[in-house]
């Protein structure tokens, strides 16, 4: 009998040996969050910066691809997907992260054509779809810093998506009006809205510190801090507005350089790298759950009875996100 009890003992041991080891090896390798880039690149230069920063926190995120669209700044959809190339190779990853172009167009005027082979937007589309599919382990993660409209798009395609992945929004100044994302493609704001996806809106309010337009850098800040940083490519890469760089910090200097209007004199919001920030650490935001409301005649319209229910964030943390966005280039 006590051979038997000190047997015993001795599996138990053994067996809880083996848990505690599969736990650590399980917290020392976390799972990367999936994440699919759907930005308008070409326009001003948070979108730039938002790449650059996700592609260099490869520990954290797993970039299944980037889709682009076209907005009012920045040109047609080339132009974004030249951008969006061009910040992939200053980040030392050519050829690595593949890029899709999204609709130049609205929604309003696509939509009724995603049952075709080849509509506008329906290279973006048809790779949100399909990878989508794919078997994981986390949620895959539509991180939206342009207008909605590819996202929109991809789920007239497929209502079924919405089960399949979760979107985070750059946009709104909810609650109040405007700003630049939604206006660009409200109908695709509000066909999201009516779905039942996952959905957190990441707010933007201009002039407010409340929202990511409080996590604002100045020009001499980005002078000081960013020349040389990043991976330093061997292949030079043209920069939009000329010149030539061998890595992303020299060209973050040139893109401050060339904006054309700073807020206050000299500061510049980087708006949708504070989206990318917070997916990485919700901490560094506030998160509130609301009945989803609705945008009509340039006003949002609360709906208290809605059953559906979304996220909006604000209250960003600008010193964390910062300090963490330039210690990701070191």
């Amino acid at each position: 009998m006590i051979f038997r009890n000190l047997m015993l003992v001795l599996t138990c041991i053994t067996v809880l040996s083996g848990c505690k080891n599969q736990s650590e090896q399980k917290g020392s390798s976390p799972s990367r969050i999936p994440v699919i880039f759907d930005t308008d690149t070409n326009n001003e230069l948070d979108d730039q910066h938002a790449l650059a920063y996700l592609l260099m926190n490869d520990s954290i995120f797993e970039v299944e691809g980037v889709t682009v669209n076209a907005t009012w700044g920045g040109g047609d959809i080339d132009k974004h997907y030249e951008e969006a190339v061009r910040v992939i190779d200053l980040c030392g990853l050519k050829g690595e992260v593949a890029v899709f172009k999204g609709a130049n167009g609205k929604f309003p005027e696509i939509a009724e054509h995603t049952g075709d082979m080849v509509f506008d937007g329906s290279e973006a589309v048809d790779f949100i779809i399909k990878e989508s599919l794919k078997e994981r382990e986390d949620t895959l993660i539509l991180l939206a810093v342009g207008k909605l409209t590819n996202v929109a798009l991809a789920l007239k395609k497929d209502p079924s998506l919405s089960s399949r992945v979760q979107v985070v929004w750059l946009g709104s100044n909810y609650p109040d009006p405007g700003e630049y994302n939604l206006e660009n493609d409200t109908a695709s704001l509000n066909y999201v809205l009516g779905t039942d996806v996952p959905f957190e809106m990441v707010t933007v309010r201009y002039g407010k510190s409340s929202g990511t337009a409080a996590v604002k850098v100045s020009v001499n800040e980005i002078r000081e801090r960013m020349p040389g940083l990043g991976p330093v490519v061997k292949e030079p890469v043209t920069g939009r507005h000329g010149g030539s760089f061998t890595n992303f910090g020299d060209y973050s200097v040139s893109l401050f350089e060339h904006i054309d209007q700073l807020e206050e004199g000299e500061y510049r919001s980087l708006f949708d790298m504070a989206a990318v920030a917070i997916v990485k650490d919700p901490s560094w935001a506030s998160a509130t759950m609301i009945p989803s409301p609705v945008y009509m005649n340039g006003r949002w319209v609360e709906q208290p009875e809605n059953r559906r229910k979304i996220t909006i964030r604000e209250n960003f943390d600008r010193d964390l996100i910062m300090a963490d966005f330039f210690s990701s280039f070191k």
